[in-house]
């Protein structure tokens, strides 16, 4: 018998929406971009031939339209993991679960997923202005640990050797890192031979986290440091963002393929930040539009 999903699980609006997103099932586009800024949903949609539908609570907004040709849903999730949990869940329920009998339905469907944002990098050669593709993405937020099934989808050669570099082995304070990879093909078309690839940190925030210091000392004032020194198999973590292991993690273990592309605005490396970066990301979408 499937598993009936009782409303304090699987809550639906009255209207016929889910909960957050307040969209319905048929609102929903095969391909899904995902952006951070409730206000870069309009800009993605600005190239758009048509547009269908715009839908918008708190933070989420969503505009379903056409593309040359091609339906896309671009979302905003504002920012962190904790927002892609709801997000990805939200979505994948849209696709995958018939509202009126509150059962999974027997054919799955499967998006695909490419999250834009901004972040910070790392290395001599993420430089301001940089294209990051996030094949790989180390989440400090400990979401996808709260999920059966990490294991079998998680780099844990990758994460155990960077637990060890990173000196976290036995403590206890720190929320168990998890690697995941980006779907591959969905990666190489994105990013394809004009973006940098690598290794992601998605941090559970914008300040101590990502090694920012203001008035609080860090636990660990050379985490930055370590981070920048880590290879594993020739691989470097190019970059911070906030969301990239949520969405990767989330739509593997869902049967979704997704990745995240990044412009990055600040270099942690170098010290520099750009601020004025809102034109620039123009370059990045239209990429994205046209190759997803």
């Amino acid at each position: 018998m499937s598993k009936i999903f009782p409303p304090s699980e699987l809550i639906i609006n009255e209207d016929g929406t889910i909960f957050h997103l307040h969209l319905t099932p048929e609102q929903l586009a095969d391909k899904v971009i995902l952006v951070g800024d409730p206000g870069r949903v309009d800009l993605v949609a600005t190239y758009f031939d048509e547009i269908e539908c715009k839908v918008e609570n708190r933070e989420f907004r969503t505009i379903t339209g056409t593309y040359n040709g091609k339906r896309i849903s671009v979302v905003s999730t504002g920012i962190g993991c904790d927002n892609i949990d709801i997000v990805l869940n939200e979505l994948d329920a849209l696709s995958n679960i018939d509202f009126a009998t509150r059962t999974v339905k027997p054919q799955l469907r499967s998006l695909e997923i490419v999250r834009i944002g901004t972040c910070g990098g790392l290395q001599p050669f993420t430089p301001l202005g940089s294209f990051i593709c996030s094949e790989k993405s180390i989440g400090f937020d400990g979401l996808l640990n709260f999920y059966a099934g990490r294991n079998e989808v998680c780099d844990l050669d990758l994460e155990a050797a960077f637990i060890r570099h990173m000196g976290w082995t036995g403590n206890q304070c720190i929320a168990h890192p998890y690697v995941i990879n980006a779907h591959q093909e969905l990666a190489d078309r994105i990013a394809g031979s004009d973006m940098v690839r690598g290794i992601t940190i998605a941090a559970g925030g914008f300040y101590g986290p990502q090694g920012r210091e203001l008035r609080i000392p860090l636990a660990d004032p050379q985490q930055n440091q370590k981070i920048e020194q880590f290879a594993f198999n020739d691989l470097r973590i190019t970059n911070f963002e906030m969301e990239s292991s949520a969405v990767a993690g989330l739509s593997r273990l869902l049967g979704h393929r997704a990745t995240t592309v990044c412009m990055v605005v600040a270099n942690r490396y170098a010290g520099e930040a750009n601020t004025t970066y809102k034109n620039s990301i123009e370059m990045l979408i239209k990429t994205v539009l046209e190759r997803i």
